[in-house]
């Protein structure tokens, strides 16, 4: 798959493919005759799994070492649970914060609504 499919179907530019392998991100592909990356299919399912661990807040020198990490295979299974463990509890974290930050929020809307409620009662009493 040439480099504009995946950018395409991953929703990453062309340069944000080249820099994620110049990281170490995703793996230099092979090369066609005409020197041409030739991406297997598999990138995507990777570059999905990136996509989601950059959306829940991994910091990207912690993507790369997962990436090395998963160069090394069965050998670093054990690292790799570790580290999703980890980052899997900061998840969770920060769910609890956006939920607690949620309640405020629905409180703040109720609070607004019922002074909304009021004002309008005392104007239709005036």
């Amino acid at each position: 798959m040439k480099i504009s499919e995946v950018a395409a179907r991953s929703g990453l530019s062309i340069d944000t493919l080249r820099f994620y392998e110049r990281i170490g991100l995703i793996d230099p592909p092979p090369r066609d005759a005409a020197g041409r990356r030739d991406y297997p299919e598999e990138v995507l399912t990777w570059i999905g799994f990136l996509d989601k661990l950059n959306a829940t807040g991994m910091k990207q020198a912690d993507r790369i070492r997962y990436a090395a990490l998963r160069r090394q295979g069965e050998a670093s299974y054990a690292e790799r649970r570790r580290m999703l463990e980890l980052h899997r509890d900061v998840v969770i974290a920060r769910q609890a914060e956006l939920e607690e930050t949620r309640a405020l929020m629905d409180r703040k809307v109720e609070m607004y609504r019922q002074l909304e409620a009021e004002a309008a009662m005392e104007v239709a009493d005036v």
